[in-house]
């Protein structure tokens, strides 16, 4: 069934109908307060205005047993309302629960609200999302436009629709148009963007942001999910990807591909791999294969390589930088191109990780 959406101004009375009719047919609430500085003051607000009811707490800043023993004790049915920060976003289906309230819903997003949203409706119950709009708080135009978007948008589809709207309502830009000319047009735009952000950061003396980007090949690793079916299948035995059985929902999948290719430092990786073990469960081969492919970028931008490839059991690492004659240079190990003597494609991983590291500390012979 569609979910009821509703767009009110913030008032007990609201809140008491919205929580006293999921209550009353033997239900749970959600109770968004984004905020994690005054959620325990609502919760004991809440708690005052609904004295007998169970409320428990949860979000990002408790710790991870805490979090998990609040979330089991609500999934099994020992609270009636829980009052949360966005954390819920993604994460366990509770059919007992269709019923969200969302305090200031006019700050978050389109395509976040309707995730949201997305967290009741899980069951063959009519389920309830009530959008509080804080009282005396004019609400922009744009707000507005995605409330209302949110709630005329609730059938089959609706996903698409919502992006689409999204997408209409903050604009797509002019990449390719006619508003594109003088020098950005002459070197195109990516190579623009690209010069732009090394002329700011060195501005700002970020080394970091000034290494040349790497390109990754690897002829033993898959890079996304079903190119092993498209490459020779010798060449191959494992894919580095996110895979849809560890991370179900696409939007979590693209903003983790996102995040991955921003970073420029191995212990952005190492904080992301425990993210997502935190989230998602220990990393499946093909994650980790992913993570440590990402390693292996961070450190050849940090040595100098703007290109790792491997061919058969050869490793051939390209300096960014050109020799003498104005020509690309590859690293060498005794004036040989090194080997790899793995074969497991992780055991693989490693070892380039690891010659790379070598290579950074000054241990290896040139």
């Amino acid at each position: 069934r569609p979910i009821r959406t509703e767009v009110v101004r913030h008032s007990p009375d609201v809140v008491r109908r919205a929580v006293q009719t999921e209550i009353r047919r033997g239900g749970q609430v959600f109770y968004l307060h984004n905020r994690v500085k005054t959620i325990e003051a609502v919760a004991r607000k809440l708690q005052i205005q609904f004295p007998d009811l169970r409320i428990a707490i949860g979000h990002g800043q408790m710790s991870e047993d805490e979090l998990e023993l609040v979330m089991t004790e609500f999934v099994a049915g020992d609270y009636d309302l829980l009052v949360c920060t966005t954390i819920i976003e993604s994460g366990l289906d509770i059919p007992n629960c269709n019923t969200i309230i969302i305090e200031g819903a006019d700050k978050f997003g389109l395509s976040q609200l309707y995730q949201l949203r997305g967290r009741v409706g899980r069951f063959n119950r009519q389920a309830y999302a009530y959008l509080l709009l804080n009282r005396g708080v004019p609400v922009s135009d744009q707000a507005r436009k995605r409330l209302s978007a949110l709630r005329q948008t609730n059938s089959f589809g609706a996903g698409f629709r919502i992006a689409l709207r999204d997408l209409e309502l903050r604009g797509a830009g002019n990449l390719l148009g006619s508003e594109q000319s003088g020098h950005v047009a002459g070197i195109g735009f990516e190579l623009y963007c690209r010069l732009l952000r090394e002329s700011v950061s060195r501005l700002k003396g970020d080394e970091v942001s000034l290494r040349p980007t790497a390109a990754i090949r690897l002829d033993f690793l898959a890079s996304g999910e079903g190119e092993e079916n498209v490459k020779p299948k010798e060449t191959l035995s494992l894919g580095a990807f996110l895979p849809e059985s560890y991370t179900s929902e696409a939007r979590l999948r693209i903003d983790g591909y996102r995040k991955l290719s921003r970073m420029r430092t191995i212990g952005e990786v190492d904080e992301f791999e425990e993210e997502l073990a935190d989230r998602f469960g220990k990393p499946p081969p093909e994650v980790v294969a992913l993570l440590e492919e990402t390693r292996i970028r961070c450190l050849c931008e940090e040595a100098g390589f703007d290109q790792l490839e491997t061919t058969n059991s050869e490793l051939f690492c390209r300096h960014a930088k050109r020799g003498k004659n104005n020509e690309k240079t590859y690293h060498r190990v005794l004036g040989r191109i090194p080997k790899l003597s793995s074969k497991d494609p992780l055991l693989k991983l490693k070892e380039i990780s690891s010659f790379l590291k070598l290579i950074l500390h000054g241990n290896e012979n040139k």
